[in-house]
C-alpha cells in the first residue's frame, strides 16, 4: 500500500516491544559504562563497581522505559515516514534532546546508587561526572542506531499487517 506523504506529518510511535527491547540495549551498553568508570573512581573496587552497575539495571530500566514512552508522545522532531528506504522517523536535533533529557535522570539516579554503594560523595560525584561525558554520546550513537531499525514503528507493522491481508 503506497502512503499519501503529504498528510503524515510524523509516525504515530513506537510499539511496547520496541520500547522494551531499545531498553534492554541501552541498559547494557550504559551498565557496562558505570560499571568500568565505578571500577576506575573507587580505586579499583570491583565489589563497588558490579554493586552500582547491577543495580542500576533495575532502576534505569523503569527509568529508560518510561522516558521513552514519554518521548513517543512528543511530535516535534519527527520526519514524515519511516519506510524501508526513508529517512528515519527522528532528526539529530531530537535525538540530541532526548539524550539530554535522559542524561539528566541518569545522572541523578547514578549519583544516587553510587552515594548508597559507596558512602562517599566524592566517589559518586565523580561517577556522575564522567558520565556527563560519556553517556550522552553513548546514547546519543544508540538512538540513531535504532532510528535505522524499522521493526516495531507501528505505521511500518500497520503496513506490514495490510498488506499481509
Amino acid at each position: 500500500m503506497q502512503l499519501n506523504k503529504k498528510h503524515k506529518h510524523h509516525v504515530h510511535g513506537e510499539t511496547n516491544r520496541r520500547s522494551m527491547v531499545k531498553a534492554l540495549t541501552w541498559r547494557v551498553i550504559a551498565s557496562l559504562d558505570t560499571t568500568v568508570i565505578a571500577y576506575f573512581v573507587t580505586g579499583g573496587d570491583i565489589k563497588k563497581a558490579v554493586a552500582i552497575g547491577g543495580f542500576e539495571i533495575l532502576t534505569k530500566l523503569g527509568i529508560y522505559y518510561f522516558h521513552e514512552r514519554a518521548w513517543n508522545k512528543i511530535k516535534w522532531g519527527k520526519r514524515i515516514e519511516d519506510l524501508p528506504g526513508e529517512k528515519t522517523a527522528d532528526t539529530k536535533r531530537r535525538s540530541l534532546v532526548k539524550a539530554t533529557t535522559w542524561r539528566i535522570l541518569g545522572t541523578l539516579d547514578t549519583f544516587i546508587l553510587s552515594s548508597v554503594f559507596t558512602k562517599n560523595v566524592k566517589h559518586a560525584t565523580g561517577i556522575a561526572l564522567i558520565e556527563l561525558i560519556t553517556k550522552p554520546i553513548l546514547y546519543f550513537f544508540h538512538e540513531r542506531f535504532w532510528n535505522n531499525v524499522i521493526w516495531g514503528k507501528r505505521e511500518f507493522e500497520e503496513i506490514k499487517n495490510e498488506n499481509k491481508n
